[in-house]
């Protein structure tokens, strides 16, 4: 019997333009008006009722993370708050700060940008309420771990009836993390490296994605097998020395570039409202430039998501509001200095820009070129493959937390395993099919965290308003760290150690 191998791949070729379309139709209605009304509002109703964290607390939280980078101290007893920081920012610093905003640019126009630091500037206030309600009503696991997240925060906090929303977020962290954590970061690694070769004028061998592929799955086994403790170690001090080196890139990029600055800013303001005069039609609604500034905003900085939560409340902190501050400071890294940076890069190149199309790396890649030539393509590729591995290390501890909860105590080697083999499967998959499910996942796991994070907004503004009692009448000592005279102070919140 003979087949047809072309038949067949004709076929397979329809079959996953459906499941696109599908996908696509999906990702649209879920993050339409009501998802986008329900992340803006709980972060609005947050920065409300808690007196513009961001804002009031931006300083001393600047202080603490300025301090805890220069001085790392060991915990008594959980993980250092600047290395739970870390390993939130592995997560959400990622390939979503580099192909994400190309992305974001092209399908919605420069205008994108502004939403996306709108949201982010809502987000700061939703992250930090969930890394508060995080460390608030954590619990230990049989090994003695400090664990928190929304999971936690619903059992531990919610009446039963809404213990349901637990299991539905768990089970969705589960499967995000071979998606959002895993196949997308592998994906945006590809398509960099295919625009390094074409830099170069090199044809890259087929089987090159492959190997670099097999390469980052089995660093991925081998870091994860460690286990939490492992991942914390490596991401403090992957992640400080890789986001330092892009952003002082990015910088002398734009200050090449300088005298487009002014311009560039005018078309991110004025494209945020009329984005077909900034895109010569390409993109003609003010909705969906919105649409994409917060989706892919939610998705470099993860504020709604609850991930962070996972590993903010492991931390060794005083008060629940002290890891609260470092939720605030992981968004403003992660959109407003990072993020920006790509955002800046690529508008000031003077490249052209594909509006209308996706696109991912390359288009960063082809903005950075303009600026230091064709070597910084395989300098780019590199800060993503170590983005990419911080990442999906990240995103598998979050994998870990949310099985832990599901079915008890786990297999880290299982779970490195599974990792391993996504990292492979994003080499193969189609870049806008991967960014669709990625956009999906985020809609699915936000929702019930946002149910919580309202449920427990009368927890969040108490223990607002007793930090900031705490700051008046308690000292501080020498590295920051508060100590309160009255201590039955500590008691009252039921967090104390």
């Amino acid at each position: 019997m003979c087949i047809d191998a072309q038949s067949i791949y004709g076929k397979v070729v329809i079959v996953i333009s459906a499941f696109a379309g599908i996908l696509d139709r999906l990702n649209r209605f879920l993050w339409g008006a009501p998802l986008l009304v329900l992340i803006l509002g709980t972060g609005i109703f947050i920065t409300i009722f808690c007196a513009c964290p961001q804002l009031r607390f931006f300083p001393k939280a600047a202080r603490q993370f300025t301090h805890r980078f220069f001085h790392r101290q060991n915990s008594n007893g959980g993980t250092s708050p600047f290395r739970a920081l870390c390993t939130a920012l592995a997560a959400t610093v990622g390939t979503g700060n580099i192909a994400g905003v190309a992305g974001a640019i092209t399908i919605g126009g420069p205008g994108a940008v502004f939403w996306m630091w709108i949201s982010a500037f809502i987000g700061m206030a939703t992250k930090y309420a969930e890394s508060t309600l995080a460390v608030r009503y954590r619990q230990k696991n049989c090994s003695g771990e400090w664990i928190g997240g929304p999971m936690y925060m619903v059992c531990n906090g919610l009446p039963e009836r809404f213990h349901c929303l637990a299991g539905i977020y768990a089970a969705m962290g589960v499967i995000a993390a071979f998606g959002v954590g895993n196949a997308t970061q592998i994906n945006a690694v590809i398509c960099a490296l295919e625009e390094s070769a074409n830099a170069y004028g090199l044809e890259q061998h087929p089987m090159t994605p492959y190997v670099v592929g097999g390469v980052i799955a089995i660093v991925v086994v081998w870091l994860v097998s460690g286990g939490a403790g492992k991942i914390g170690e490596i991401t403090e001090l992957l992640i400080p020395l890789i986001s330092i080196s892009y952003i002082m890139l990015c910088l002398i990029a734009i200050g090449s570039h300088a005298d487009r600055l002014p311009m560039v800013i005018s078309q991110i303001v004025s494209g945020a409202f009329a984005p077909r005069a900034v895109t010569g039609g390409a993109v003609g609604s003010l909705f969906v430039t919105l649409r994409i500034g917060v989706a892919r905003g939610t998705f470099t900085n993860e504020a709604g998501m609850g991930t962070a939560s996972m590993a903010h409340g492991s931390a060794d902190a005083a008060h629940p509001v002290d890891q609260g501050l470092m939720g605030l400071i992981e968004v403003f890294v992660d959109t407003f200095v990072i993020c920006t940076m790509t955002a800046l890069t690529i508008l000031t190149s003077g490249i052209s820009i594909p509006y209308g199309t996706v696109t991912g790396a390359e288009l960063t890649a082809k903005a950075l070129a303009a600026s230091f030539g064709p070597w910084v393509s395989a300098f780019l590729c590199g800060c993503l493959c170590f983005f990419a591995v911080g990442t999906i290390l990240g995103w598998g501890l979050y994998a870990g937390r949310c099985a832990e909860f599901l079915f008890g105590k786990i297999r880290w080697r299982l779970f490195a395993l599974c990792q391993g083999g996504c990292v492979i499967l994003g080499v193969v998959l189609n870049t806008g099919i991967v960014w669709t499910m990625s956009e999906l996942m985020n809609g699915l796991m936000a929702l019930p965290n946002l149910i919580a994070l309202i449920c427990l907004l009368p927890e969040l503004v108490r223990l607002t308003k007793e930090y900031r009692h705490m700051e008046i009448n308690c000292e501080k000592k020498k590295h920051g760290k508060m100590v309160c005279r009255d201590q039955s102070m500590r008691s009252m919140t039921g967090y104390s150690r």
